[in-house]
């Protein structure tokens, strides 16, 4: 697995990424998105979406947990979900969420509810906040990139 760091300043940056990244996905594909809260991960999400043919603007899943996205809306079946209001791996597996790994992309908030219930093909996003030159708040995007990413990832 490879490591990859990208510096992101504001909002615009954010959606781009989540735009970039959609050229680049299948169905089967597990996008993990991890940071505080305010850190981008839903943004980075919506600029994904956008890309993928969704007509205004996504609402985060905190209270729906899985929001699903279907053909026309997008042009590929996406599951939308966001794990930060549960308590763990047991109520985790409620959800069944390996099953859209067969005919969606699984974009998920807050992975680390999943427990070691991961998948080693999931695409890794760590944002962080840091101090840009000005002292503006920006961000930091560590990707951790499995072989299954490798190739598409270079075309980001």
């Amino acid at each position: 697995m490879a490591e990859a760091v990208l510096d992101l300043s504001g909002e615009a940056a954010m959606l781009d990424l989540g735009r970039r990244i959609a050229t680049h996905v299948r169905i089967g594909d597990v996008i993990m998105l991890e940071g505080g809260l305010g850190a981008g991960k839903t943004t980075l999400a919506r600029g994904l979406l956008e890309a993928l043919g969704l007509e205004g603007e996504a609402p985060s899943p905190s209270f729906a947990i899985v929001q699903p996205y279907d053909v026309p809306e997008v042009r590929l079946p996406v599951a939308h979900v966001d794990l930060y209001r549960l308590d763990g791996p047991d109520e985790v597996e409620e959800l069944a969420l390996g099953d859209y790994l067969m005919d969606s992309l699984l974009i998920i908030e807050w992975p680390d509810r999943l427990g070691s219930g991961l998948w080693s093909h999931s695409l890794r996003l760590t944002i962080d906040f840091v101090q840009d030159g000005a002292g503006d708040n920006a961000r930091r995007l560590t990707a951790d990139v499995p072989d299954a990413w490798t190739e598409r990832w270079s075309q980001i």
